[in-house]
């Protein structure tokens, strides 16, 4: 399915609330892990229906990832801060 400016300009904007935002934690073969969690900024219900019947929602979010159990011996030397005080 294809989704065009007009389809993204005649849908209706959604407001949301939080019901839950869990972390996802993956292992990589490096031995770090990660979390991640998808954080949604803003939903859209398009004038468009799937095969099965439901609408079709476009969304607008962001990947918040975090490392953790990092190695150190992957880390670099941290860079030291050039900005000066306000």
């Amino acid at each position: 399915m294809s989704i065009t400016p007009k389809d993204l300009e005649d849908a209706e904007d959604l407001d949301f609330g939080e019901e839950k935002e869990k972390w996802n934690t993956y292992k990589l073969s490096d031995g770090t892990t990660l979390k991640v969690k998808l954080v949604l900024q803003s939903a859209k219900r398009l004038k468009k229906w799937n095969p099965d019947g439901t609408p079709v929602y476009w969304i607008n979010a962001v990947n918040v990832v975090r490392v953790v159990d990092v190695d150190k011996k992957l880390c670099a030397k941290p860079k030291i801060n050039t900005m000066k005080p306000i």
